[in-house]
C-alpha cells in the first residue's frame, strides 16, 4: 500500500511540474523553404534546475522530422530568430501544421519538462 501512494504521489508532483512549463511561437523573419534559422520561441515555466532546452520540431501533415537543437538557458524566458539551427518548414502544397516539442533537461540531460506548441506554416 506504502509503494502505491508513493507512486501516485510521485506521479501527481511530476504531472504537475509537467504542467507548468509551457511554449509559444511566431515564424518571425522566417522564411519559406528550409530556412535553417530557428523561429523566436518564448518558454514559460520552466522548471528549477533547466540547463538546456531540448527542441524538435515535426511536419503533422506528413510527419518529417525537421530536426531541432539544444539551447543552454540562463534563465531566459525567450529565444531569438536563429537560436539554433534546423530544417524550416516547406509545405509543397499549401499549409501545414508544425509542432514543436521542447523538454527541459537538467545538467545529467534528465527530463524535467515537456511542453508543445502548434502553428500553421504559412498562416496565410
Amino acid at each position: 500500500m506504502r509503494a502505491l501512494l508513493g507512486i501516485l504521489l510521485l506521479t501527481a508532483t511530476t504531472t504537475s511540474a509537467m504542467a507548468d512549463m509551457s511554449i509559444s511561437f511566431d515564424w518571425g523573419p522566417t522564411q519559406k523553404c528550409f530556412d535553417p534559422k530557428s523561429p523566436p520561441i518564448k518558454v514559460a515555466g520552466a522548471p528549477a534546475g533547466t540547463v538546456d532546452l531540448d527542441i524538435r520540431m515535426v511536419d503533422l501533415n506528413s510527419d518529417y522530422v525537421h530536426g531541432g537543437g539544444k539551447v543552454r538557458v540562463n534563465g531566459q524566458a525567450s529565444l531569438p530568430y536563429g537560436a539554433f539551427k534546423y530544417q524550416g518548414p516547406c509545405p509543397p502544397d499549401g499549409p501545414h501544421t508544425y509542432v514543436f516539442t521542447v523538454k527541459a533537461l537538467d545538467a545529467k540531460g534528465k527530463t524535467l519538462a515537456t511542453a508543445k506548441a502548434s502553428r500553421k506554416f504559412p498562416e496565410k
